[in-house]
């Protein structure tokens, strides 16, 4: 009976989790927070003005964001009305006091956190929006700057937390070491922008943060884990699985690997749109087991856990590929780790990083849909021939003059080996035979690195002066929306107002993208009038022009560059023509006044408010563009009726 109704609570987990019924409006995410006393709010704020002061008395201080997070941490709980439990508050008043401790050593030229053992909490300023990041640093006892050592590093993803404010996260952070400590390793918990499964920006803070990481630990680069569970355990599928060529190691535990069966989508008889469906390439790591073949990985499940799914369906992913999957199972175990199996994990994992990751094997197999993710090891697919459908790179060191390559729906290629790595001979000629071709190369250079661009025309390959140039997709400019807002953007708003029906929903959904970007990101959106853009912004930002020709000057100078006519009562896009008084585009296009920045009409993020209620259903609802009817109410899910939606191809028509 015992182990039934263990059974009966791990499938209602499956179902809350994967439930489709709530609508936005039952569950906000993140909830309201608890009323804040007058005392409370005044001690707050006289707390938030002292920091406030310090922190501008230290002018551009390199540690600066080591004090901000503190700061930022207490004025979004004030601010929105995020203090979600009445213990959050003396929380934020703690962390105000040590947030001036900080502030004062540094004014005083001390800084003993940085070479500090234990928990520490950090923060970095994050290049997408310029907001202050946080995350949590478990640092060993052993650790000494001054040897002449690196140090393994083990990246820790949390599980889904919606009450995991920035007060709630670094109280955590500084309270406990969390559920991993290896002996002579450096423990990162990324805060991973709230509770999106590490996603978009989520996904994006791992980066920062390593580069964070980088300036003020000696970081040794072969032997970085990615780690986590629940919610960690699918952004540690999604890490593995997009960019394992950067791991030592990949270990999820529970989670989910991707989106239509772990919401069951087909057995709810929820229809979603052929354009969804497609996008679902971009983070199912199912489609993407291939590229385990490039890292060691070690999958953790409870027996009776309902996330068990997601590895069960991994291993039969895997096994397509002829890899079995090394899948730890705690007996009779829940949603939570087995002690017995947290002992197993880490014998594994500590053998896996003390050999540390082959930065260039042999052999690379590699597998994308999108060239957002477009390397793995010493192989980066520059070109596509389709985007969303299958590409693969199979490549081989043959022997020390040539290498062996073969591919599909690769356009464009590049063999790239960093200093040290060539692995041919270093005087004459190499080939490189790829698809039955032989293409005579130049051999590497006096420090033994070696790059080729190679380029496929008429189906012939050859050997290219560099990237791909013109207007093409290329890595970090390829699409869909969403790719705007993993980079910096800059909303600009309109100095008129956009006319019709249409222009009140632009409007509107102005407002809720500003609003949206802060609740589920954490960040506050850079915000500019189209009367105030300057060319440092056009040059340093993807902008996100909001309203219609006629009333944003930046949008009537870029639109002879986009394909979309719009003006006054007329829209047409892809020939189709519509009432610009009920319809108006949404879409994302190099930005014709700078082609290395995108240029979007309309739209952030996709996913929405339906959407936050499962980390599954966090993927991007909009391909490269779209026609909205307004005549449809917006709501939890889309912005009105798509009328229309679709991809550009590789070279953006």
């Amino acid at each position: 009976m015992e182990n039934k109704a263990s059974r009966r609570r791990a499938a209602l987990l499956v179902a809350v989790l994967a439930g489709s019924i709530l609508s936005a409006q039952d569950r906000p995410v993140p909830p309201p927070g608890v009323t804040v006393s007058e005392n409370d709010r005044k001690d707050l704020e006289g707390g938030l003005k002292r920091l406030s002061d310090s922190i501008h008395s230290l002018g551009r201080h390199a540690l600066l964001p080591d004090v901000t997070i503190f700061r930022e941490a207490v004025r979004y709980a004030l601010t929105y009305n995020e203090f979600f439990d009445p213990p959050d508050i003396p929380k934020a008043k703690a962390l105000l006091v040590e947030g001036q401790k900080r502030a004062d050593q540094l004014l005083r030229g001390e800084a003993p956190w940085v070479k500090a053992t234990g928990l520490v909490v950090r923060g970095y300023v994050s290049k997408i929006d310029g907001s202050v990041q946080p995350y949590g640093l478990v640092v060993p006892p052993s650790f000494d700057p001054s040897l002449p050592r690196r140090w393994r590093v083990d990246f820790w993803f949390h599980g889904r937390a919606e009450k995991l404010s920035e007060v709630n996260f670094l109280a955590e952070r500084m309270a406990r070491p969390g559920e991993f400590t290896p002996a002579d390793t450096i423990v990162v918990h990324l805060y991973g922008r709230y509770c999106n499964a590490n996603k978009f920006a989520g996904e994006v803070d791992l980066f920062e943060t390593l580069d964070a990481l980088r300036k003020q630990y000696p970081v040794d680069e072969d032997r970085i884990l990615v780690r986590g569970f629940s919610m960690g355990g699918a952004a540690a599928w999604h890490f593995g699985a997009h960019h394992a060529g950067r791991w030592a190691a990949v270990a999820p535990g529970a989670g989910f690997s991707e989106s239509a069966e772990f919401l069951r989508l087909a057995r709810n008889n929820e229809q979603t749109t052929p354009w969804e469906q497609t996008l679902w390439r971009m983070y199912d790591a199912t489609v993407y087991a291939a590229n385990f073949t490039n890292v060691p990985l070690v999958a953790y499940s409870g027996e009776i856990d309902g996330q068990k799914q997601a590895a069960d369906l991994m291993e039969k992913y895997l096994e397509k590929e002829g890899i079995p999957m090394t899948h730890i199972i705690g007996p009779q175990t829940p949603h939570r780790y087995h002690p017995d199996s947290r002992v197993e994990i880490d014998r594994r994992l500590d053998a896996i990083a003390a050999r540390g990751r082959d930065a260039y094997p042999r052999r690379v197999k590699f597998v994308t849909y999108t060239l957002r993710y477009n390397r793995m090891k010493w192989v980066a697919v520059a070109g596509m021939e389709k985007h969303w459908e299958k590409a693969t790179v199979d490549a081989s060191i043959h022997n020390k003059e040539s290498l062996q390559v073969t591919t599909s729906n690769v356009s464009a290629l590049t063999i790239d080996f960093g200093p040290g790595g060539a692995p041919v001979e270093l005087v004459g000629k190499a080939v490189i035979a790829i698809d039955g071709q032989s293409v005579p190369v130049t051999g590497p250079s006096s420090d033994r690195s070696w790059t080729v661009h190679l380029a496929k025309s008429g189906g012939k390959w050859a050997v290219a002066p560099g990237l791909p140039e013109g207007k093409v997709k290329r890595h970090g400019l390829q699409g869909p929306i969403d790719d705007a807002f993993m980079n910096s953007f800059l909303f600009v708003i309109p100095s008129g107002t956009p006319t019709g029906e249409a222009g009140k929903r632009i409007s509107e959904e102005q407002e809720r993208a500003i609003r949206e970007w802060r609740r589920q990101f954490r960040g506050d959106a850079r915000v500019k009038r189209d009367s105030e853009v300057t060319e440092a912004d056009i040059a340093a930002h993807n902008l996100v022009l909001w309203g219609d020709p006629a009333s944003n000057s930046v949008m009537a100078k870029v639109m002879g560059g986009l394909p979309v006519q719009w003006s006054g009562d007329s829209l047409t896009m892809k020939g189709q023509k519509y009432s610009a008084a009920t319809n108006y585009p949404a879409l994302i296009y190099p930005n014709p006044l700078n082609a290395k920045k995108y240029v979007v009409l309309n739209s952030g993020f996709t996913f929405r408010e339906f959407d936050n209620l499962n980390n599954a259903r966090q993927i991007s609802k909009l391909p490269d563009w779209a026609v909205i009817d307004v005549t449809t109410p917006a709501n939890g899910r889309y912005p009105g009726k798509v009328t229309a939606a679709g991809f550009f191809n590789e070279q953006w028509q």
